[in-house]
């Protein structure tokens, strides 16, 4: 009598139809046709550029191309990770699982073989693109009308999601989402996307700019507050932050892989696939705006300041950001172009003495970030940090060159306080001489901040969040007040 309850019990267990699952931003959170075109732009642009003619063969043509030209790497993709765990708790209850996909087979084979889980995949395959209308009809023949469940996301997927027996979405847009439960049909939904606008801001570092505001600096130590000159230097504020977060996405798409490989900074809009590879099209029309808009609101000459930052910062990126030493004295000048895009803008005269220091200060800051990376690749058990090219060994090194960097910057502030051009700006100099050693105390902190690895941002930005560096900031400002105004203290 057991056995035949235990028989009659498991007949009445509901059968589980086959749940065939969508793959570009249902299974992988981004695109793979963007990530196959995007690596093949950087690492072969001729070749991207080319394949574009065979577009005029229709898109299913297109893909199998692409996929030829640039195999696609599993292991990197960002995969959709709730959803995953589901369907390998579903295969070991036994349900088939389909890959259903309008990639070409030579994209979604390899997933599929990597992941392990599906037993039948389907893709275009050079001449028929398996999508909407394509793939429903595709899983009719297959499975019978309303006899599978269909994992997908997008708008293209409704025609399939009309003749499932199960609609489940993942990362499904809101209107798609409120269209098919209007229609009462979804089992399960997994993922959500955060809104497109924080999204975007977070791909172009807004809290970057602050770095801008080192534009201001001539101005403010030459004294002219003239609403013009100011107006000048908020412009070319403006237009730096546009640029440089051009700059930042683009940097974030050439960096991608290396991302997906780091603990934080796969958490970053493109590489965790929040943000799909084409919103990276922000990146040339915000370049644009911020040189359009330094031409016109500024003049030729800031525009030409721009340039040369672009080009530098272009280099950077591709280049110069793999090579040891080269990379620090690299973003030293970047940080100092700054200052000098702030001359330029309100046509203030930039001393050697500023340049001197800031160079100085600069260069201590770039060789904390490289430091400080390697403090906390070592304490989170990596040997490597993203692209670059320094090795564990190299700490000391980095951290002694640093520090002497810092003592070096506050020995060219003491000979800019005994210098005619300190006399003849301030009625009290003498004042200025308190600033070396909050300047000391300010670096002094950041490398001991980076040194116990807690630095993990960029230490302008560490600094900006620290409430000690904006007590000797407020410190260095009444500094100068008194030297400006205060009692003339040298007869003591």
């Amino acid at each position: 009598m057991a056995d035949i309850a235990e028989r009659v019990s498991v007949e009445a267990a509901p059968v589980k139809l086959p749940l065939c699952v969508d793959l570009d931003g249902t299974l992988v959170r981004t695109d793979t046709l963007h990530e196959q075109f995007l690596q093949l732009l950087v690492h072969r642009p001729l070749a991207a550029l080319l394949v574009l003619a065979v577009l005029l063969r229709g898109k299913a043509a297109f893909k199998h191309a692409l996929s030829q030209l640039c195999p696609i790497q599993p292991e990197s993709l960002p995969y959709q990770t709730d959803l995953v765990e589901f369907l390998r708790e579903e295969k070991a209850n036994g349900r088939t699982l389909v890959l259903a996909t309008a990639s070409d087979r030579a994209v979604a084979e390899p997933i599929a073989a990597h992941l392990g889980i599906f037993d039948q995949t389907l893709g275009s395959d050079g001449v028929h693109n398996l999508k909407a209308r394509a793939k429903a009809e595709r899983l009719n023949q297959l499975f019978g009308r309303g006899q599978y469940s269909y994992a997908g996301n997008s708008r293209a997927d409704v025609a399939v999601w009309k003749d499932a027996g199960e609609v489940i979405l993942v990362n499904a847009p809101r209107s798609v989402d409120a269209e098919m439960t209007r229609a009462g049909a979804v089992a399960l939904r997994f993922g959500k996307r955060s809104g497109k606008l924080k999204l975007l801001v977070r791909a172009m570092r807004v809290y970057q700019w602050v770095k801008n505001v080192l534009v201001f600096i001539p101005l403010m130590l030459a004294h002219v507050f003239q609403i013009e000159v100011i107006a000048a230097a908020v412009s070319m504020f403006f237009a730096f932050s546009l640029t440089a977060s051009a700059i930042y996405i683009v940097n974030d798409l050439l960096d991608l892989a290396a991302d997906r490989n780091h603990p934080r900074k796969k958490k970053r809009p493109f590489a965790s696939g929040d943000l799909q590879l084409s919103y990276g099209l922000l990146g040339p029309v915000l370049l644009v705006a911020g040189l359009v808009f330094a031409w016109l609101a500024i003049s030729v000459h800031a525009l030409l300041m721009l340039l040369i930052y672009v080009f530098v910062t272009t280099a950077y990126s591709a280049y110069l950001k793999t090579k040891p030493l080269v990379d620090v004295f690299t973003l030293a000048g970047l940080y100092s172009i700054r200052i000098l895009a702030g001359g330029v803008a309100t046509r203030i005269h930039v001393t050697i003495w500023l340049l001197g220091f800031s160079l100085f200060v600069f260069l201590s800051l770039a060789f904390l970030k490289r430091s400080s990376e390697l403090t906390v690749a070592a304490a989170e058990g990596r040997t490597a940090s993203g692209r670059r090219a320094y090795r564990p060994l190299d700490e000391n090194l980095l951290r002694t060159m640093g520090i002497a960097s810092a003592f070096t910057a506050s020995l060219a502030l003491s000979l800019y306080l005994g210098s005619d051009v300190a006399r003849q700006h301030y009625a009290a100099p003498i004042w200025l001489w308190l600033v070396v050693p909050l300047v000391l105390f300010a670096l002094g902190r950041l490398w001991l901040s980076g040194t116990r690895g807690y630095m993990t941002d960029d230490p302008i930005v560490y600094a900006c969040k620290d409430r000690v560096c904006w007590i000797v900031v407020a410190c260095v400002a009444i500094v100068f007040v008194l030297a400006m105004r205060g009692p003339d203290l040298t007869f003591l």
